[in-house]
């Protein structure tokens, strides 16, 4: 019979994430939790299930990547994004690409869809979400929403871009149209570039220290220079400076726009 290191190798190779990049205590707690509940008494077991039984296999998928997102979470960063960080960009360049890593429901780049549509460039903005669930992506393409997905939202957004039909809120074609969802393996795939903003918040704080910065620095790769990096409210970038960004508000950091103003950070 195979150890538990073993079935977090076979496992992860199984659906494509290295577990061993996910904080030890909370994928431990999450996997013995669904063996419990699933009744099974040893890891070959285990193992099998997730090989013979598809809705099992997503049901681990979805145990593993949390899926907890909602409209405008934390309202000032995003308040931030429509009133300084997005004219500003918008002052500098002709066309923007947006990227929401760990996008779950679609809410977070939705959110930035509704942005963008009120400051009337949606033709100049292009906005990629990407996951590493499939489940959860195709229910971000539906955008249909619970009230308490919305709860942050601005009241005169949720009448003017959602429609209100047996207690669920669908999102306009129109809205949802501006967003391309992707599936991707923050951990593992290779990573698109030339991006004026990445947002990734309630992704890392899953993630070693190891796998976290060699995220950022992913990320810091797929920015133009001056482009930004907004991330959680309770993952702030401690070491921002050894990874070349400057820090410009709670939550944003800018990859510096030329080489002096990187000089400045040493």
């Amino acid at each position: 019979m195979i150890d538990y290191q073993e079935f977090k190798k076979l496992a992860g190779q199984l659906v494509g994430i290295n577990l061993n990049e996910y904080k030890s205590q909370q994928m431990d707690r999450r996997i013995h939790s669904l063996m419990q509940s699933w009744e099974l008494d040893n890891y070959d077991l285990f193992l099998e299930t997730l090989k013979t039984n598809t809705a099992k296999y997503k049901e681990f998928v979805k145990k593993l990547t949390i899926n907890v997102s909602e409209f405008f979470r934390n309202p000032e960063r995003f308040m931030e994004l429509w009133h300084r960080v997005l004219p500003e960009l918008l002052a500098e360049h002709a066309t923007l690409k947006i990227w929401s890593a760990g996008c779950s429901n679609g809410a977070e780049p939705y959110s930035v869809a509704l942005i963008v549509n009120e400051l009337g460039v949606s033709d100049r903005i292009e906005i990629f979400g990407t996951d590493i669930d499939e489940v959860i992506l195709n229910k971000a393409r539906k955008g249909v929403y619970e009230f308490n997905d919305l709860k942050n939202t601005p009241p005169e957004l949720v009448d003017k871009y959602f429609t209100l039909t047996d207690n669920q809120y669908h999102l306009n074609s129109n809205i949802k149209n501006k967003v391309n969802f992707l599936s991707h393996n923050l951990l593992k795939d290779p990573f698109l570039n030339s991006f004026h903003l990445i947002i990734c918040r309630n992704v890392v704080i899953y993630f070693t220290e190891e796998a976290k910065r060699n995220l950022y620095l992913k990320f810091y790769d797929s920015l133009i220079p001056g482009g930004y990096l907004l991330v959680g409210g309770t993952e702030p970038l401690l070491a921002y400076r050894k990874l070349g960004f400057v820090s410009v508000s709670a939550s944003f950091y800018q990859k510096p726009k030329s080489i002096s103003d990187e000089s400045d950070l040493n």
